[in-house]
């Protein structure tokens, strides 16, 4: 198992797993024990589709539970009290002109366990989090990306 890699997280991140765990641990796993029971109650279980799919689900829920946990034991919070503004880092607020679109993007670099594309978190492991780390304000940075290459102006820079 990969116990070594450090995970890095905003404070907000690191309470998002926690919360998740907390909810896995103290209602998923009675709902699919109940789930279980009823489909016991049932009669012969060998051939009982209710309690094969409480069975993988419950094993879903363990499986899930571990890694958080795993990640949680792995966890660095990011001190976002020490991040730079005039510089990007994880943790930063990263607001870009991307040049193709001619429009302007807000980016938060995050540890990847924390990424979430859909809520602008992208990943300091990503090609665009990559590029725009240890780049300033008026910083022009091409990404590779798989339509080809990206220009990204650096607008601002905040936490």
């Amino acid at each position: 198992m990969e116990e070594k890699k450090e995970i890095l997280l905003t404070q907000e991140g690191y309470q998002k797993l926690e919360d998740e765990l907390e909810i896995l641990k103290t209602v998923r796993r009675r709902e699919v024990a109940d789930r279980i029971k009823v489909a016991i109650s049932f009669g012969d279980i060998s051939e009982n589709a209710e309690y094969d799919e409480a069975k993988n689900e419950q094993a879903q829920v363990e499986e899930r539970i571990i890694k958080l946990e795993s990640m949680i034991r792995r966890a660095v919070i990011i001190d976002e009290s020490k991040i730079d503004s005039n510089i990007v880092t994880i943790g930063s607020i990263v607001k870009v002109n991307d040049m193709d679109f001619e429009e302007e993007v807000e980016y938060t670099i995050v540890g990847s366990a924390e990424a979430d594309p859909y809520e602008g978190k992208i990943s300091n492991e990503s090609p665009v989090g990559k590029a725009l780390l240890g780049r300033t304000i008026g910083d022009v940075v091409d990404v590779q990306v798989p339509d080809g290459i990206a220009k990204f102006e650096i607008l601002e820079i905040r936490r």
